[in-house]
Parts: C-alpha cells; sequence; structure tokens
C-alpha cells in the first residue's frame, strides 16, 4: 500500500538528512521535522482514517515501526556528536593501530660541549669536580691572589649575596677547594660549571658556563700548558688546528696568557670564498681561553709546599659551542627555541 511504502521511505530520508547533520541543533531540527506534533511522521498517521479498516491494523505497524527506527537513528546520532564532543573518539584504544614513538629531547649544545671538554681532559686524568654556586670572598677572591683592595676584583662585575658570600664569579674557586682538600700535590682537576656575573649585552649574559682546569707537581712548565692546550684544541677541532699565545695578566697566574686559535672557518687564512673571513674578521684567529703558570700566592693561601709548580686554565663553554656548531648569535643558547634545539 502507498501510505506504508511512505512510512518505510521516513527511515531513509531522516538517514539521508543525519548523515549531514554536524552538531545537536542540527539533529534536533530534523527530529522535529520527522517526529514533531507537525512533522513528517504526524501527518502520515493523519492519513490513517483514509486506510481501509482491514489495512488498518497493517499500516499501525508499519507506523510504529517506523516510529521506532526513526528515534534509534536520532539517539545515535545525538551520542556520536556528545563523543566526539568530550574526545571519547581520541580516548578509543584500538590495538591493531601502530605505537606513537614517544617525543626524544637532546642534550642543549652548552651541556654537549661541556661534556666533549671533560671527556677529552678526563682522558689524559683529570677529575671532574663540582661545588657550590655561592661562594665565600675566601675561595672566590682572597685564596685566588685578589686581596680585598686589589683593582681586579672590578674586572669580575660580581654579584654579592652578602658582605662575605658571591655567586662564584669563575669556577676557580673549586680549584681552590680541591688543594686544600688533597693537602699536597699532584692533582690534575677540571671544574666544568655555571658562573655569574653582573654583565649583560649582546655578548654577555650574567650566567654563563665554564670550565676550569688545574695541574700541580714537580716541575710542570709552560710546555706542559701548550702541549696540554694544543691536545684539548686538536680534539675539539681537528688536527690542523693552530694555537698563538699572547702575554696578558689574572691575579692567580703568573706568567699568563690569552690563547687564541686558529679560524677553523678559513684555515687560519682569514679569507674565504665570499671575501674576508666574517668569524675572524680577517686576523686567521679566534680568541678561546686564559692560562697561566699558577702564582706562588696561591699555593701560598692553600698550604702547598713552596716547590710545587702547576698551571691553570679556563674557557668559557658557549665560545666554544659557537665556534663549533657555527652559531652567531649568544642569546640563542637562553631562548629555548624547539626549533633551535633540535638540530643538536
Amino acid at each position: 500500500m502507498g501510505l506504508i511504502a511512505e512510512l518505510e521511505g521516513l527511515t531513509a530520508a531522516l538517514q539521508q538528512g543525519l548523515d549531514q547533520a554536524v552538531s545537536l541543533p542540527e539533529v534536533e531540527a530534523l527530529r522535529v521535522a520527522f517526529m514533531g506534533r507537525k512533522g513528517r511522521l504526524a501527518g502520515l498517521m493523519a492519513r490513517l482514517k483514509e486506510v481501509d479498516p482491514e489495512d488498518r491494523p497493517a499500516v499501525g505497524q508499519a507506523a510504529n515501526a517506523a516510529k521506532q527506527r526513526l528515534a534509534e537513528l536520532l539517539e545515535e546520532r545525538i551520542a556520536r556528536l556528545k563523543a566526539l564532543a568530550e574526545g571519547a573518539e581520541e580516548r578509543f584504544f584500538d590495538p591493531s593501530m601502530p605505537g606513537r614513538p614517544p617525543y626524544r629531547g637532546s642534550l642543549h649544545p652548552v651541556t654537549l660541549v661541556m661534556n666533549e671538554l671533560c671527556s677529552i681532559l678526563e682522558g689524559i686524568g683529570y677529575e671532574v669536580v663540582s661545588g657550590p654556586e655561592a661562594e665565600t670572598d675566601f675561595h672566590n677572591f682572597a685564596a685566588l691572589n685578589f686581596p680585598k683592595d686589589h683593582p681586579a676584583r672590578d674586572m669580575q662585575d660580581t654579584l654579592y649575596l652578602g658582605e662575605d658570600l658571591v655567586m662564584r664569579t669563575h669556577t676557580s674557586p673549586m680549584q681552590v677547594r680541591s688543594m686544600l682538600a688533597h693537602k699536597k700535590p699532584p692533582l690534575a682537576v677540571l671544574a666544568p660549571g655555571k658562573v655569574y656575573r653582573r654583565d649583560f649585552d649582546l655578548t654577555h649574559t650574567p650566567m654563563f658556563h665554564q670550565v676550569e682546569g688545574l695541574l700541580v707537581g714537580q716541575n710542570i712548565s709552560l710546555g706542559d700548558l701548550r702541549g696540554t692546550l694544543a691536545y684539548l684544541a686538536r680534539e675539539l677541532f681537528g688536527p690542523e688546528t693552530r694555537l698563538r699565545f699572547r702575554p696578558s695578566f689574572f691575579p692567580f697566574t703568573e706568567p699568563s696568557a690569552e690563547v687564541d686559535l686558529s679560524c677553523m672557518f678559513c684555515g687560519g687564512s682569514g679569507r674565504t670564498d665570499g671575501g674576508t673571513c666574517r668569524v675572524c674578521k680577517g686576523g686567521g684567529w679566534l680568541e678561546i681561553l686564559g692560562s697561566g703558570m699558577v702564582d706562588p700566592n696561591v699555593f701560598k693561601a692553600v698550604g702547598f709546599p713552596e716547590d710545587c709548580s702547576g698551571f691553570a686554565f679556563g674557557l668559557g663553554v658557549e665560545r666554544i659551542a659557537m665556534l663549533k656548531y657555527g652559531i652567531g648569535d649568544l642569546r640563542m643558547f637562553f631562548e629555548n627555541d624547539a626549533r633551535f634545539l633540535e638540530r643538536f
């Protein structure tokens, strides 16, 4: 009969509408259109009086079946939309899906370089030591030949925490602590870590990293210092690397020297294919660290014998990392930019 066919057709019509409904209000509009008091189902039921009495039971059964199926379709679509809104679909576990590999971070370039420096020097007998970043005046200055009125204290741009307590301006206090702990030579230590100075501009930050080395024994000479630093530089930058020593001044070493490295970007020539080397500015050399023979006053402050000798050196880790990885802006180390860090 025609009315039964129309009732059965409601299901397909509603399903077509629900497939295009992407929100609960759209589903509600379909419910009203099909099952409301003036909806399509109600309109068909109003024509029941036109059906022959003997056919009315069959039409009534078809109407009830259509009503039940329409209600089921609406409930299914509503439940689906609510599940999507609550993120239930994302939480659904499908054992047949491949697993997601965990995101792996990487070590910071400063950490990588510090670890490499320590590994190279540990390989020739140095011991890595660490200590407090808040230091006493004695360990940070006095024992390193910085008396109270020494003008070199002005070079340090110190952050004071109190009259006798400072944020360490170098890792040299660990050299003092190591000598005090060992009582007598021989001694070979490395002191990596953070240091702090009241200094901030395009090329300086209030916190940075240093690695300092100390070797104390008998008959230690400048030749031993040069050999150690040449070995370190060649392990870091390649066998063709050359060093240049320039006289300098540090209160805790005498004689003292600044050490320059042949530019690894132009091979020390000062020029590249594009003209003047932008890294060394055409000079062919790059300043890399400070060094010298330990001043006798430092040995006296820690109670070491007068006949011992030794050398010390210190370098900025960020400086080495910039040269090693070709990084042009110091601030990139501190910005936590994942695009930069994931390169390492």
